[in-house]
């Protein structure tokens, strides 16, 4: 695969430098003119991007890229904005900027087209790439995701409570466990790894966002939609429900004992559904 110069690339560090199979994992830095993006690579071959939920960072996806480089693919991670050295979202931001930094990604590292896959909130990032940039898309996979950008109000105040990192590990405990974990599963994984401010800005921009059109977006290309059986936030839709919403090129996974988090819950699931996804849509 053909990269392109990244600028900034980041001194390497000791620890955490070799991937599975060798494959060397380097943290790397691009300058944008509303602030830098950094995002970590992993692998090489076919590139999949991925994208976390709401608030949080790329270390989410720490169990299931293993899985992915042993697969033969490269992983590239942008951090959001806010976390580590990525600049803040600026005011006013949109999706569509949100978007467009995954689109720099893509093109930095000369990965297009690419499989771009969004966890929970993330998705809505990765709709609006293929949107606005369908050429860098090879296909877009939806992670226990809200087909629209609706949510519950009594959920949605468990999902603030649950970064809010003010209250007591107990209260945010069972907001984590009513909106982001089957029963049986320790939600504890997810008490650390919140930045507020980051949601909020995510929010912020999810809100300013008021077109639609690329809500169906995807069905221009490959879609995968890989549903949590025990999903609070979004229960997991029929298939007739999501060609209706998202197009006829959808297909759909059910990963049993997983909530709305998933990922942390079922990675060996999750990582299979990718790499059989990105192998169809080669």
């Amino acid at each position: 695969m053909r990269r392109r110069p990244v600028l900034g690339l980041l001194p390497a560090l000791s620890m955490g430098l070799w991937g599975m199979g060798g494959a060397m994992a380097e943290e790397l830095r691009i300058e944008r003119e509303t602030g830098a993006v950094t995002l970590r690579r992993d692998g090489a071959g076919p590139a999949i991007v991925l994208i976390p939920s709401l608030g949080r960072g790329q270390e989410d996806f720490d169990g299931i890229v293993p899985r992915l480089v042993a697969a033969g693919f490269t992983v590239l991670r942008p951090e959001p904005r806010g976390i580590g050295g990525s600049a803040p979202l600026p005011p006013g931001a949109t999706l569509h900027d949100m978007a467009a930094d995954i689109a720099a990604v893509i093109e930095a590292e000369g990965a297009a087209p690419t499989i771009v896959a969004g966890h929970a909130a993330g998705n809505w990032v990765a709709r609006v790439l293929a949107h606005d940039r369908p050429a860098l898309v090879r296909g877009v996979a939806m992670l226990a995701a809200v087909t629209g950008t609706e949510i519950d109000p009594a959920i949605r105040r468990s999902i603030t409570a649950s970064y809010t990192t003010t209250l007591p590990d107990e209260e945010r405990l069972a907001h984590l466990r009513r909106a982001y974990f089957a029963p049986g599963n320790d939600a504890r994984a997810w008490l650390p790894g919140w930045h507020p401010e980051v949601a909020a800005a995510q929010r912020a921009a999810a809100a300013a966002t008021t077109d639609k059109g690329w809500l169906r977006a995807a069905e221009r290309h490959p879609l995968l939609y890989v549903a949590a059986a025990e999903d609070a936030i979004a229960p997991p839709p029929s298939l007739e429900e999501l060609h209706a919403t998202l197009g006829p090129r959808v297909t759909r996974v059910v990963v049993a004992r997983a909530g709305h988090a998933l990922v942390p819950e079922q990675p060996e699931a999750v990582a299979a559904a990718l790499i059989a996804f990105a192998r169809e849509a080669a």
